[in-house]
């Protein structure tokens, strides 16, 4: 598969839902409120209360008219939800304004907003709140109320430490933002990928049983169908017969039953049991091998020879199209030649698939099986070299270690040049009767 095509089954990036936004800004409301009250009531501290519970009113009642006005479930879109989270920042930098600015322990609540950017929003989102953040953060360092505390044993802390908190913040705003937008991408990009890659067996089965359904009406419908034919020339030359037309009457209408007959058992046909359910092994390369053999690449298989008899599996759509695109890419980064070679016994069923290419790259060779790793270079290229393997590798894997194969991917020993792509099955796995493990 092209790195064009795969782009294709990438889904959007996902949107937050109002309901999720809106319970953090309550779940911040209430954790506000109870730190205000356990400050003044519990420790008995100077707090600036009624500009703290009057940002903290502000937010409760925008919360409550976000919640009556909007629907909850609503997706918002992605410069929405980083408003509401940039309210949060400012929110938060003016609670900080009145209790002692990054003198107060809670200054580090600068990073929930951005950290949920990060897993949710685009990257110029997080990283417009990463500086809103900082900023709010470095006005802090220089204008602030007192930190609320004993009024007969005030607490001041040096310079230097303040100057250490907001550093502090700030590398934990950019480090900790980095690390779960990875962590977030490479999950969308796994669940896009194993999306396209339930969309393409699905199609690959439909497609099957189609065709399954056209041989099998073409064959049971052929023989009467054919003697409703010459029975109606018959019927036009010898009209003059009365008796005979009686008979080719009756003939006629048996075998319009009969279609009947057949058609109704069509409809209730299903994949298991059609005749071609089953196929060797040798079938299954030939299947996979002849949409190839019109390149200029010549393709070369051999079947090793085996004291056992050939193992026969379920014609199954994921093993087709798995060990198909592997083919496709090995005839795609081929010279001259790419070979395929398979062997069994009573353990294994094996399938290698090699060829004459540039090779897979050392830097790729160990994430081989990533969503969206690829480093094609472009056709004006100085040396016109491919060098990268795109979605289709990942979705090609995928389905075949689903049919219990393990996929390894090496290079030729030198001095040949080459990508190698194991496939090994457990023969009782490929053997078996049942159809693989499909994707949910």
């Amino acid at each position: 598969m092209s790195d064009a095509a795969a782009a294709d089954f990438r889904l959007p990036r996902r949107q937050v839902r109002l309901d999720t936004i809106l319970r953090l800004r309550w779940l911040a409301a209430l954790g506000q409120l109870a730190a205000i009250f356990i400050v003044e009531q519990g420790l008995e501290f100077d707090v600036e209360v009624v500009p703290c519970l009057a940002i903290v009113g502000f937010s409760a009642l925008l919360n409550l008219i976000l919640q009556l006005w909007f629907n909850p479930m609503e997706r918002l879109e992605p410069s929405f939800a980083a408003a509401l989270l940039a309210l949060n920042i400012v929110e938060l930098a003016g609670l900080l304004f009145f209790t002692g600015g990054l003198q107060n322990p809670f200054s580090f609540l600068f990073l929930a907003p951005v950290l949920i950017s990060a897993t949710a929003l685009p990257i110029r989102f997080t990283i417009a709140l990463g500086m809103l953040a900082v900023a709010c953060a470095s006005v802090l360092v220089f204008i602030h109320f007192p930190l609320p505390w004993d009024s007969d044993d005030p607490l001041v802390l040096p310079p230097i430490y303040l100057f250490g908190v907001w550093l502090s913040i700030v590398v934990a705003i950019g480090v900790t933002s980095l690390y779960a937008f990875q962590v977030a991408e490479e999950a969308r990009k796994l669940s896009d990928a194993l999306a396209a890659t339930e969309l393409v067996l699905a199609r690959e089965q439909h497609l099957t049983q189609l065709d399954g359904l056209a041989a099998a009406a073409a064959h049971e419908l052929g023989t009467p169908l054919s003697t409703i034919f010459l029975i109606s020339r018959e019927l036009e030359q010898g009209v003059n017969d009365k008796k005979q037309l009686l008979v080719d009457i009756k003939t006629l209408r048996e075998q319009t039953q009969r279609c009947r007959d057949i058609l109704a058992k069509i409809t209730q046909l299903s994949s298991s049991g059609a005749p071609f359910d089953r196929m060797p092994l040798s079938a299954l390369i030939e299947e996979t091998v002849a949409p190839h053999r019109d390149f200029d690449v010549a393709i070369k298989v051999r079947i090793a020879v085996a004291g056992t008899p050939e193992p026969v599996g379920m014609r199954n759509p994921a093993i087709i199209y798995g060990v198909g695109n592997i083919l496709e890419n090995a005839v795609d980064f081929a010279r001259t030649a790419v070979e395929v070679n398979a062997w069994w016994n009573t353990e294994a069923v094996e399938i290698v698939i090699s060829d004459d290419g540039p090779g897979i790259a050392p830097d790729l060779l160990k994430r081989i099986g990533e969503p969206y790793l690829s480093r094609r270079r472009d056709a004006d290229d100085a040396q016109g070299v491919r060098s990268g393997l795109g979605l289709g590798v990942f979705i090609a894997r995928t389905l075949l270690e689903r049919t219990g194969a393990t996929v390894s991917f090496t290079n030729r020993v030198f001095p040949d040049h080459g990508a190698v792509v194991q496939i090994v099955w457990p023969r009782s796995r490929f053997e078996t009767k049942e159809p693989a493990a499909e994707l949910t």
